[in-house]
């Protein structure tokens, strides 16, 4: 499989598992779950057919870790990101003391005015690195690197929970467990 063909691949599996998963004709459970055997079949049928081994490149490849199987592989979902309503059973976790999250400057004044909210997302997604908070917000501009304040956050009752990819999420962030980094 193509370099092309796995970006083109994994954006649309980003769709189905994430967002709209009639798009493929599939329904997720309420873990975020379908059956592999089942999407195979769906993505076939609306014209964007892969094998099972594709799939696993897809998997496999996909940098981001975006993607899961169930332990006996014969199911998979999103890890995190769902626009759609799915409780992924993610239990709560401590936090690092320091978590970032990646935005651009045109987004800044108002996010540390009234901090992040997830949008059309379940969660605000955080990066135990600056490194991932800067290519997450180069992908609308340039980046700008906020700093959370996750200890002070956790002391204050806010839960963490992460996701099998490691990014970590919360309901919301808060602005004054934000700053500028």
């Amino acid at each position: 499989m193509d370099e092309r063909t796995t970006v083109r691949a994994s954006k649309f599996l980003s769709r189905v598992l994430r967002h709209d998963p009639a798009a493929a004709g599939v329904e997720l459970d309420p873990a975020g779950w379908v059956e592999v055997e089942v999407l195979l079949a769906a993505l076939a049928r609306h014209g964007r057919p892969l094998t099972r081994e594709q799939l696993d490149h897809v998997v496999a490849s996909n940098d981001k870790r975006r993607f899961a199987y169930s332990e006996d592989g014969l199911r998979i979902r999103a890890s995190q990101g769902h626009s759609v309503a799915v409780d992924l059973g993610l239990p709560p976790a401590d936090p690092p003391p320091v978590l970032y999250h990646g935005t651009t400057g045109r987004t800044l004044g108002t996010v540390l005015r009234e901090g992040l909210r997830p949008m059309s997302r379940q969660d605000v997604h955080l990066s135990a690195d600056r490194a991932t908070a800067v290519r997450v917000g180069s992908r609308h501009g340039r980046p700008v690197v906020l700093v959370v304040d996750a200890a002070a956050m956790a002391a204050a009752g806010h839960v963490f929970r992460v996701s099998a990819n490691g990014v970590w999420l919360a309901a919301a962030v808060p602005p004054q467990y934000l700053s500028p980094g």
